[in-house]
């Protein structure tokens, strides 16, 4: 299972803010700290503060910060909805170059297999919370390890 682009940079938003949740970070911080272009980083926050996971301050003093509903946020329910892909595979030729379905379709079994094995990705995922992935434990990469900019004089 392969997480879509829009989903990992969201998980990466989270878990760097989520390191440090009394610091607040730009979408510039942000996008350098997680190697991922600005333009992906402004739409993700911006889709996790309307989730109500990061309180976003406008201006010159502004940035993101995290969000004790966004430190409770389950990382399976948080994948599930931003995957906006119905099958992992495309039976119904929709995205396939020659725009028609599998001849299999009508009696195929395997597209039934794999939507349960993909939930069952998920399912596996919706215990686990931003907090378990960034709070005090074992870790094979520290996050709070990541360069932090330094905080902005008052």
């Amino acid at each position: 299972m392969k997480l879509n682009a829009f989903g990992d940079v969201c998980l990466r938003t989270l878990m760097l803010l989520g390191a440090r949740p009394d610091r607040q970070m730009t979408g510039r911080d942000i996008a350098d700290a997680v190697g991922t272009p600005y333009n992906h980083v402004s739409k993700a926050i911006l889709e996790l503060k309307r989730r109500g996971a990061l309180d976003v301050t406008r201006g010159r003093n502004g940035g993101a910060r995290i969000t004790e509903a966004g430190l409770a946020l389950s990382i399976g329910q948080l994948l599930r909805d931003l995957d906006p892909q119905a099958d992992i595979v495309d039976c119904t030729g929709q995205d396939s170059p020659n725009g028609r379905a599998c001849p299999l379709l009508k009696g195929c079994r395997l597209r039934r297999s794999l939507a349960r094995a993909r939930e069952a990705f998920y399912a596996e995922l919706d215990g686990t919370t931003v907090a378990d992935l960034t709070g005090p434990g074992p870790s094979p990469v520290p996050v709070t390890m990541l360069p932090m900019p330094p905080l902005p004089a008052p």
